[in-house]
């Protein structure tokens, strides 16, 4: 278990404890043996809003701007309230980042299925992009806490973790279309695409909108037109196109 979880469950326990009525048992037993599944349903509720208060507050101010009191005053709750669960800033961080890598991990594992490799390039750019697209339109907190020298170091390490992971599951695709380049060359057009997704999508996130969507058409295309010279004459890929 993390630190930062670790303190934010005794936290709510004790918010749970201080939430009126006794903390005994049934029974008239040890003080804290039953916890009653209401006041723990109010404790993650109440968890649940401070990071959505903090996602709020990091993409309007950035990480290094923002405060604990600034997220307790978007939350609607007093500072008071905020420590009974996070005792500062990093560790509301942590979780935040925390909840948002396990969600990107279950995007990109389902937008890198074998069904969508083997659709026909166009159709296999739709079906992997647009999913690792909306979520980070959905979710713009992740690029906030993604990057920054200010940021907890624990989250930078994991997403370059991920990144990693990511770059070689992009790789390993490559290498499946062009058996027979070398693998030098292949990490070089992995790396690559991975570098024009994500320049593409630090212009995605900028605009919003019409303006939003043709910039994800912009990046299509310029990522088609990049791999299909080099997969898109692969006899394996077309007889997968094949009916």
């Amino acid at each position: 278990m993390s630190e930062a979880k670790a303190t934010k469950g005794a936290a709510a326990d004790a918010a749970d404890g201080a939430d009126g009525g006794s903390t005994a048992g049934p029974d008239g037993g040890t003080p804290g043996s039953a916890r009653p599944r209401r006041r723990q349903a109010r404790g993650e509720a109440r968890i649940a809003q401070l990071l959505q208060a903090a996602a709020s507050v990091f993409c309007t101010s950035g990480y290094t701007a923002s405060s604990t009191n600034a997220i307790a005053r978007e939350a609607g709750v007093s500072p008071g309230t905020l420590y009974q669960f996070f005792p500062n800033k990093e560790a509301i961080a942590v979780e935040l980042g925390d909840q948002l890598l396990n969600r990107w991990r279950d995007t990109y594992g389902a937008a890198f299925t074998q069904s969508h490799i083997e659709l026909p390039l166009d159709r296999m750019l739709d079906a992997i992009l647009d999913p690792l697209i909306a979520f980070n339109c959905e979710n713009p907190a992740f690029s906030v806490l993604m990057h920054g020298s200010e940021i907890p170091g624990r989250i930078t390490e994991e997403h370059d973790t991920l990144h990693a992971t990511m770059l070689t599951r992009v790789e390993s695709v490559l290498a499946d279309y062009l058996p027979d380049v070398p693998g030098g060359q292949v990490h070089r057009i992995a790396d690559m695409t991975f570098m024009l997704f994500k320049a593409g999508l630090d212009l995605i996130m900028a605009h919003e909108g019409e303006e939003r969507a043709a910039y994800v058409q912009e990046l299509k295309t310029i990522m088609f037109r990049y791999l299909d010279p080099l997969v898109g004459d692969d006899a394996r890929h077309r007889a997968r196109r094949a009916p």
